[in-house]
């Protein structure tokens, strides 16, 4: 408790390898996020600003320094040390402490985003908006949603400052002929930047974080987003190259569940992905090319569009590709091609169930032809439930042929094998495992000669390993990425060891030697 205030919660960061103490307190009946930074004097601002023209003439920073992460970390290293240096040449009568801050706070005016870049330490923060210079930076935290901080953008100079140093850095520039950004930061976050007057409350830059920690299909069971069922079926789907598209609303997690399905990717298979928005984050034992999108330039050149790079990726001989979005007509029928051709396609689309998944790929803007639903194997509907603060496995259903038409009559229907139950919370089986006719499993026993049986057996063991994981909280994404590469390469150790309880580290230490 501080004053009157109450603590919600307390942590420290790690900026610059130097602990700053975070608390989330409660202001107004709502929470507040508040950095734990030294206030400062007039003098000594005065003094730091001096220090910090020294630093600018004492250290040479070339351009490629700016855009090479590596370098950059070595840069900052030489920032840290000089302004230390200085700072105990100008005011030796600091605390360590202080002193510690005041070089942090230097290293981040000139080679950062100021105060932002603490913001942009903080694995809690998933989203950072400063709106305008007359309000505080807002962040989108895990635990408590959108919240004020007590960080304030100096001047509406100093936004459009960060917005031309983020632009520069992606060799772009933002003025008031192209007044919008959409850029990444060293870091891979994505930041979106609009100058006044289009945005007529004030400048605006807006930025997402990328996942330092990326949830795992461990994660995602011990939180019930989805069933160590659900995911054995996906992992079944994709260890023989079935087709899957994930849908659902925005911000219900389809890009996180897809990236929780991609360590199940046998090792040996060539991966392109294809996003708008550089997301996806596969273990690097995988064979993977990531390939993003770019926007013009303000002449209007150097456009790469979506279709562009699907066109261009059917030529790389990819064994899977992954599509971040399926939004036209174009680039869809690029992909149903390419799924008609061999390869394992996955992709996201925007729709609330596997009825209006069909919908939405028939009809514009998309438009494909339905006799093309054919190659779609699995459909997964994520769903997010504002009220209580969750994201679920919806549905789980395959698109088959309405059996009551004739099949000379193309229509396509959904075959629901898992719904979320809302009341109890639980992902429930639609459908009889034993009894029940699966179009899925028929082409899987087609190509592998595999009896229902034994698909059955395979399911159970790939179920099993996954509770595994979970109950030894084996959940980090190259830790996962491990125990699927040795599940691939030496199946009867993984799944002896599992037997036997034990620890899957002893996997991971194994591969990690090797390498």
């Amino acid at each position: 408790m501080r004053g009157e205030e109450k603590i919600l919660k307390s942590y420290e960061i790690e900026a610059e390898g130097i602990p700053v103490a975070v608390d989330i307190v409660e202001r107004d009946l709502m929470p507040f996020y508040r950095l734990n930074i030294p206030d400062v004097d007039i003098a000594t601002l005065a003094l730091l600003d001096d220090i910090k023209e020294k630093l600018i003439g004492a250290i040479e920073v070339t351009k490629t320094e700016f855009f090479d992460p590596k370098l950059m970390e070595s840069l900052k290293e030489q920032f840290k040390s000089e302004a230390k240096m200085l700072l105990e040449e100008e005011l030796p009568q600091l605390d360590e402490q202080i002193t510690d801050h005041f070089m942090i706070t230097l290293v981040h005016d000139l080679l950062g985003l100021g105060d932002i870049e603490f913001l942009l330490d903080d694995v809690n923060i998933e989203e950072i908006v400063l709106n305008s210079s007359k309000e505080p930076i807002r962040v989108y935290h895990k635990g408590f949603g959108w919240i004020k901080t007590n960080l304030y953008p100096e001047s509406e100079s100093e936004i459009v400052n960060y917005a031309s140093i983020i632009a520069r850095r992606v060799g772009r520039e933002i003025s008031n002929l192209e007044p919008m950004l959409d850029a990444y930061l060293l870091s891979k976050d994505r930041a979106n930047a609009i100058l006044m007057p289009i945005a007529s409350k004030g400048s605006t830059i807006t930025i997402r974080k990328f996942a330092r920690d990326p949830w795992t299909a461990a994660d995602f069971i011990e939180n019930k987003t989805a069933s160590s069922e659900v995911l054995a079926l996906i992992w079944l789907v994709i260890q023989y190259e079935m087709n899957m598209i994930i849908s659902g609303g925005t911000g219900s997690g389809k890009t996180s569940f897809l990236n929780v399905c991609m360590p199940f990717i046998p090792p040996n298979h060539r991966i392109i992905s294809i996003e708008d928005t550089r997301e996806l984050q596969l273990p690097h034992f995988l064979y993977w090319c990531p390939l993003a999108t770019r926007q013009p330039n303000p002449e209007g050149k150097g456009e790469v569009t979506m279709l562009d790079l699907v066109v261009n990726s059917l030529r790389m001989r990819p064994d899977r590709i992954i599509m971040g979005e399926i939004r036209k007509k174009r680039e869809a029928e690029v992909l149903f091609e390419a799924m008609h051709t061999g390869h394992s396609v996955y992709g996201t689309l925007h729709a609330d169930t596997c009825e209006q998944t069909i919908t939405r790929l028939i009809n514009p803007p998309i438009n494909i032809a339905e006799s093309m639903l054919d190659a779609v194997h699995l459909n997964v509907v994520m769903f997010r439930d504002r009220r209580r603060g969750i994201r679920r496995v919806y549905e789980v259903g395959e698109l088959i042929h309405d059996p009551e038409v004739p099949k000379r009559d193309v229509r396509y229907i959904p075959h629901i094998l898992y719904r979320w139950n809302p009341r109890e919370d639980t992902i429930d089986v639609t459908y009889d495992r034993n009894t029940e006719k699966i179009s899925l499993f028929e082409r899987i026993e087609r190509n592998t000669g595999f009896t229902s049986e034994e698909i059955n057996e395979d399911l159970d063991t790939k179920k099993n390993i996954l509770e595994w994981l979970v109950k030894k909280k084996t959940r980090k994404i190259e830790e996962m990425g491990a125990i699927m590469n040795s599940f691939y390469l030496d199946r009867e150790s993984v799944v002896s060891l599992m037997e036997k309880n034990g620890d899957p580290k002893k996997i991971i230490g194994e591969i990690r030697e090797e390498e």
